[in-house]
């Protein structure tokens, strides 16, 4: 994201302030605003980048360039899987709902990553029970998968009702959408 300090409709500063709240999206303020204040600030509200006006095509192209390789090496390393408002993070197994963590039970979180490792198909009740099968080694039946799919979605659904990341296909199983 290039971000200019005067926008016609608000601050660059409160756009990137929202941005970063919920998303690691790399911002560069490209600004005619070339007081170190202003520096000092964008960079604080997480700004990858500053560039001030007036600046040279390639330079700003090498910047971008420089910033997105820098973004997909952090992101590798972080191990994480964004399925719209939820966030993954499969090294630390935590999830988040926008920037608030979301606290699943074992099974639940197998749940949910079976169906973030399996983006877009329908999976039977068949393949997630055996996607979620105790560690243990108890076996976990039909009725606890719908019990659990019904927990997970009262967890990550903006209306659990309507549900949007967890979709029921009738007569086949569930679909992880927008996943």
């Amino acid at each position: 994201m290039i971000l200019d300090l005067a926008l016609p409709d608000g601050s660059g500063y409160d756009i990137c302030r929202r941005v970063k709240a919920y998303s690691d999206v790399p911002v560069i303020f490209l600004t005619a605003f070339d007081e170190e204040v202003n520096v000092v600030m964008g960079l604080d509200l997480g700004a990858d980048d500053y560039i001030t006006k007036p600046f040279r095509i390639r330079e700003l192209v090498s910047r971008i360039k420089t910033v997105l390789r820098r973004c997909r090496r952090a992101g590798e390393g972080r191990g994480e899987l964004v399925l719209g408002k939820v966030r993954i993070n499969t090294a630390q197994a935590k999830v988040y709902k926008e920037s608030r963590e979301v606290f699943l039970t074992a099974l639940e979180y197998r749940l949910l990553l079976t169906f973030a490792n399996n983006p877009g198909q329908v999976l039977s009740r068949a393949q997630l029970l055996e996607g979620i099968w105790d560690v243990a080694g108890d076996f976990v039946n039909d009725n606890t998968l719908t019990v659990y799919i019904k927990r997970l979605r009262e967890k990550i659904e903006d209306d659990p009702q309507e549900p949007q990341l967890i979709q029921t296909v009738r007569g086949l199983g569930y679909r992880g959408s927008g996943l």
